[in-house]
């Protein structure tokens, strides 16, 4: 109940946080984000005894409350990269993370489930991550540059198309729905209480979607920013016929190849769908729109999993016939707009 409230408030307290930081340095707010995480993984590890529920309840409501904070780094990122390195920077940031997923999990996987198997080891690992964030924080005060108000003057030349912004509304509000009327845990419910599966059949779906946004980042460095808008809607297309397949209550052979194609598919168009957002909104707002988008997506995801859940209990891959349907028309709301944009150019 209390972190439904704490859900709940967030959504005002997003927006609040990104206009309080219209006026302040966002690196600051980077550092806020580093120690508010720092803290609750401390908390973690010293989640013992009688204490323990009170020390992880006090961890988890730090991270929400850093959660809260989120928004301020796409803010920051669209400020500091250069405007037409878009494409390949997000590209890198789909990247590094699953390269470095690959490399960390089997690892941290064997020594925390055959080497150290004791809560106290857990805790340890929490409180090490925890004592970490001092080096973070230290270098992002040390490396990053300052985001102040003087960096955030649009370029010359800049304009403002509130309607193409609405339609990017229309946008996200169609690919919130996709992402969580199917989200990871319905994919577990079915691999382990569907398909009799263990926690390992996870791991190797886990493994060959990594590997596909992997291959697929490299694919997207590959293709022409003046067609985004299609490689958008193609990529769209590929995830909207994974949920199609994950409908038909596939064997587990056929899950870990259409998983891995519909990572392909969402690592295709996602560094154009970020690039295309960055270049709409205003750096004089930066922080207040990237909050206020964060919030509306919040709004999303909070009734999402009553729907998903709903579906669920009805047919366990139903909610992948829906996540089809909000996919599908997201992919086509791109080819119109892309169709448009051709127009205008020509006009």
């Amino acid at each position: 109940v209390f972190f439904g409230i704490v859900n709940v408030a967030s959504v005002p307290i997003t927006y609040l946080i990104g206009k309080i930081f219209n006026e302040v340095d966002l690196k600051k707010g980077l550092v806020m984000i580093d120690f508010l995480d720092g803290v609750a993984y401390v908390l973690y590890g010293f989640a013992k005894g009688v204490f323990a529920p009170l020390f992880l309840f006090l961890g988890r409501l730090f991270e929400k409350i850093s959660e809260m904070m989120y928004s301020l780094y796409p803010a920051y990122e669209q400020i500091i990269y250069p405007k037409d390195k878009y494409e390949e920077i997000f590209a890198w940031h789909l990247r590094l993370p699953e390269v470095a997923s690959l490399l960390s999990y089997p690892v941290f996987g064997y020594i925390l489930g055959y080497v150290f198997t004791q809560p106290k080891h857990y805790r340890a690992v929490f409180l090490f991550f925890g004592l970490f964030s001092a080096f973070t924080i230290y270098y992002i005060i040390r490396f990053f540059p300052s985001v102040g108000k003087k960096e955030r003057i649009s370029p010359e030349g800049f304009n403002f198309r509130a309607g193409e912004f609405k339609a990017f509304l229309v946008f996200e509000a169609l690919l919130s729905l996709a992402w969580n009327i199917a989200p990871e845990m319905v994919l577990i419910n079915y691999i382990i209480n569907s398909l009799k599966k263990t926690v390992f059949e996870v791991t190797l779906v886990s493994v060959a979607m990594s590997l596909s946004t992997i291959l697929g980042t490299y694919i997207s460095e590959r293709l022409r920013r003046e067609k985004s808008f299609e490689i958008m809607a193609f990529g769209m297309g590929i995830y909207a016929f994974y949920t199609l397949v994950m409908s038909t209550s596939p064997p587990l052979w056929i899950v870990i190849a259409i998983s891995a194609l519909g990572e392909l598919g969402d690592a295709i168009w996602f560094p154009f769908y970020r690039a295309w957002m960055f270049r709409m909104i205003p750096r004089e707002k930066v922080s207040e729109i990237h909050a206020a988008l964060s919030s509306y997506r919040k709004t999303i995801q909070m009734f999402s999993p009553f729907i998903a859940g709903w579906l669920a209990s009805l047919s366990p891959t139903l909610p992948y016939m829906a996540s089809f349907s909000f996919s599908l028309a997201a992919s086509a709301l791109l080819i119109f707009l892309g169709i448009r944009a051709r127009s205008r150019e020509k006009a």
